[in-house]
């Protein structure tokens, strides 16, 4: 009888959860939803007019520029 497809899932679960690791769920934006675009307009905009924008921008690039080497 050939292994089904849940089968295979679960073996390589299995395989998994034995090299250490776990699943997780997260859950994100919709970037299909209406309004979703028009939100994240607002957001950046909100950010760009803040007075701590210039801070955080060198903060993200000090941290980006370490991290991704």
């Amino acid at each position: 009888m050939p292994i089904t497809l849940s089968q295979r899932v679960r073996a390589h679960r299995d395989n998994l959860r034995k090299a250490g690791l776990r699943p997780i769920q997260i859950w994100v934006p919709d970037t299909r939803a209406p309004g979703f675009a028009k939100e994240c307009a607002r957001q950046s905009q909100a950010i760009r007019d803040s007075a701590g924008e210039q801070e955080d921008m060198d903060f993200i690039e000090r941290i980006t520029e370490n991290e991704w080497k």
